[in-house]
């Protein structure tokens, strides 16, 4: 007997007191962030998840149902894992229908990865069906996989998906001995105001640069609205680059005590590193970067980190390996092509 409570997810295993079953929000990010956690700590990644920062990213979600788009594995009354599904325009004219499933390390192996894969990805072709021809882009499934989820990665070769990318996150084991770094002629830093216009030009800037990476959204108020709303986004820590009153670059920096406690360590983050197309190729990136790691240290950090595009087209992996950055881990990014309304699979589709 199927209750009204849970979800039909096909090739679902033969598991007892195993239950597929609609979100409850918010009460299910506290099982969903741990389940999430756990991969994280078994792949070594830096970045952590909690229930309050899992809650502020669902809430930006524009194209996300959570009666339709999210399916919760709950076995014995707890949550071990959960598969997401949502839509996004990216700043290339692509189509991003993004899947997640993330399932505690502890569960592999049980047939519950297999079955949430299979229902986003029955789920990912009817939200492509559903959209109007009018308002179709070309697009691609997509999902990622940490470098220890090799079952995940297993399945997903099986079912006809590629490994299409990938990204890392790098650390820079101290802070010690940071090079003195000139800023291009004409560049000052100067701070950014506490006021909420200051900012947003800041934010506008960043977006600007951003647009050129590989698989990046197109930015919406809600994304702002969450950048703006971080508790951990704090000025003292941003090293920005003017020229006259135009933002050149920047180097958006952080202290997450959370995740510092998780790891028993004092690291600070290199969130974000964007520098605007004109003043690209005059070494301000790598200004700013020295610059933000002096700041971390000064605040009492003992090490940092950072995310990059393992095939960032701007040779960003050089310039952070320069600045005394080694990876720590990799991320993978997989694409499948959309079905067509008449089942065949359309590779043109896939050219993202």
């Amino acid at each position: 007997m199927i209750h009204l409570d849970e979800v039909t997810v096909p090739g679902r295993p033969d598991i007892d007191r195993l239950t597929f079953r609609h979100i409850r929000l918010p009460e299910d990010f506290t099982g969903m962030a741990a389940a999430n956690q756990a991969a994280r700590d078994r792949a070594g990644i830096e970045e952590i998840a909690t229930p309050e920062q899992m809650a502020r990213d669902y809430a930006t979600f524009q194209h996300w149902d959570p009666d339709a788009d999210t399916v919760i594995a709950e076995r014995d009354g707890r949550v071990v894992g959960y598969a997401r599904t949502e839509w996004r325009d990216l700043t290339d004219g692509t189509r991003a229908f993004q899947a997640i499933v993330m399932v505690e390390p502890a569960q592999e192996r049980t047939g519950i990865v297999e079955a949430m894969l299979s229902w986003v990805e029955t789920r990912l072709a009817s939200i492509a069906r559903s959209i109007p021809a009018t308002e179709t882009r070309p697009g691609t499934m997509r999902q990622y996989v940490f470098g220890s989820d090799v079952e995940l990665a297993e399945l997903l070769e099986a079912h006809g998906w590629i490994r299409a990318g990938r990204s890392h996150e790098m650390t820079r084991p101290t802070l010690d001995e940071v090079p003195t770094v000139s800023l291009p002629a004409g560049l000052v830093v100067r701070p950014i105001s506490a006021d909420r216009a200051a900012w947003r030009s800041l934010w506008d800037a960043a977006s600007e640069a951003f647009a050129d990476e590989r698989g990046e959204s197109e930015p919406s108020e809600a994304d702002w609205e969450r950048f703006a709303a971080d508790p951990l986004e704090d000025p003292s820590l941003w090293v920005v680059a003017f020229d006259g009153d135009e933002i050149a670059g920047g180097v958006l920096a952080k202290i997450d005590p959370a995740e510092n406690a998780h790891h028993g360590r004092e690291r600070g983050i290199v969130a974000a590193v964007f520098t605007r197309r004109p003043w690209r190729r005059r070494g301000l990136a790598r200004a700013l970067i020295a610059r933000a790691l002096v700041r971390l240290r000064d605040h009492g950090m003992t090490s940092a980190y950072l995310g990059v595009d393992g095939l960032n087209p701007n040779q960003a992996m050089h310039l952070y390996e320069d600045l005394g950055f080694e990876i720590a881990n990799t991320t993978y990014d997989w694409i499948r092509p959309l079905p067509d309304p008449s089942g065949a699979e359309t590779a043109h589709q896939g050219a993202t």
